[in-house]
């Protein structure tokens, strides 16, 4: 194992995920930050190295990609394809990622969770777990998902999460009321398993119940759930209202109007947060025009992707994209804007004590940003993964 870098770096307005810094370094020593500085009192054995102005943000965490670098998880579940998909996503800022297989037949699932515990094992930069969307959903709110293979949860299906579950750091499951009962999230949630609800029509008072019961999340708020009426909330609503529940948004301008948006985090209450989710699939980082899911061509025209009948199936976005379109909304600056993208994931999947912040003790996660917010560097663990 090669030596851990030690240096400081400096030239640059730090955001440490809380607060502003200028005129400071930031100390990195053993793949993990040793603190912020002032640039004067940099330790004089310690390399320095100068970013000429922009901006160093904690990287960025997404929880939903479904591929990138030409790759889709479902497709190939292994660990190469993890490795793929996590490299595509490392030169738009993302330094931790949850690769994501959509619903799929029960032999995909056990593939695709052997995958990441390969991937956990081996350390592959940027893996922070899996997320499971499916395939325990509503039929009704299918989206994209193959409705021949959405099924309800059985005991098998429970085991088998509660087992992979302590192979790696996070693993989040989108599942439906629908599909899986309040006694079967409670035995997740004991386990440490992150509890998303999505793709679904439940009301607000049932989505209340689940959060009872241990979900701590909502999946791609708006889109693939019963939305907000005047007499009945439903779960976009209990998204919104409910502090316990976190929700990934997806800030392409495409699945959720920007004026929708604004009234969503204007009236989300907390200490719940929306976060910042890609949705992306094989076309990130590549110059492909389609790519088959579950056996369907999915078309990438206009900054969308949808099947033949028009349905969007995932998203053309990247997490750099996604925190330029918030950062111009109305009441979101950019240190919410960044906030959204790393430390309001990591707290969604229990992560806030080491990811999302540049503090002592958390981990050497960092992206490099112009002043225009484009990314000029990336580091993982300490390690400088893109830019020169």
């Amino acid at each position: 194992m090669a030596t851990m870098p030690s240096f400081a770096l400096a030239g640059a307005r730090l955001f440490d995920g809380d607060a502003w810094h200028d005129d400071a370094a930031l100390l990195i020593e053993g793949g993990t930050v040793a603190g912020i500085v002032a640039k004067a009192d940099v330790p004089d054995d310690m390399e320095v190295r100068d970013l000429d102005g922009g901006i160093l943000a904690p990287g960025f965490i997404d929880l939903q990609v479904n591929g990138g670098g030409g790759v889709m998880l479902n497709d190939r579940p292994d660990v190469e394809t993890i490795r793929t998909i996590c490299s595509a996503h490392a030169p738009f800022g993302t330094t931790a990622l949850l690769p994501t297989l959509i619903t799929d037949t029960p032999q995909i699932t056990a593939a695709a969770i052997q995958a990441g515990q390969e991937a956990a094992e081996q350390g592959v930069p940027g893996f922070l777990g899996l997320h499971l969307e499916g395939p325990h959903l509503s039929i009704a709110r299918k989206g994209a998902h193959d409705p021949k293979l959405i099924r309800p949860m059985t005991d098998a299906d429970q085991a088998a999460l509660i087992a992979a579950r302590g192979t790696m750091s996070v693993l989040l499951t989108t599942v439906a009321p629908e599909s899986v009962d309040p006694q079967q999230v409670a035995a997740l949630a004991d386990a440490g398993v992150v509890v998303s609800l999505g793709h679904s029509d439940a009301g607000y008072a049932t989505a209340g119940a689940y959060a009872d019961a241990g979900a701590g999340v909502v999946t791609h708020l708006f889109n693939a759930m019963s939305q907000i009426g005047n007499r009945e909330p439903g779960l976009a609503g209990a998204a919104i209202d409910d502090s316990r529940l976190f929700a990934g948004l997806i800030a392409d301008g495409i699945h959720v109007h920007p004026s929708t948006m604004e009234i969503a985090l204007g009236a989300k209450a907390g200490p719940g947060h929306i976060f910042l989710v890609t949705d992306a699939m094989a076309t990130i980082g590549t110059d492909m025009t389609s790519f088959t899911l579950n056996g369907r061509t999915i078309h990438r025209k206009d900054g969308s992707l949808r099947l033949e009948d028009g349905t969007l199936a995932g998203a053309d976005l990247d997490m750099i994209s996604a925190v330029k379109f918030v950062s111009r909304l109305r009441g979101c600056d950019l240190a919410e804007a960044l906030r959204m993208a790393s430390l309001y994931p990591a707290e969604a999947v229990g992560q806030a004590g080491r990811l999302g912040r540049l503090k002592e003790g958390y981990v050497a996660n960092i992206v490099a940003l112009s002043d225009a917010l484009d990314v000029k560097g990336v580091w993982i663990d300490g390690r400088r993964v893109f830019g020169g």
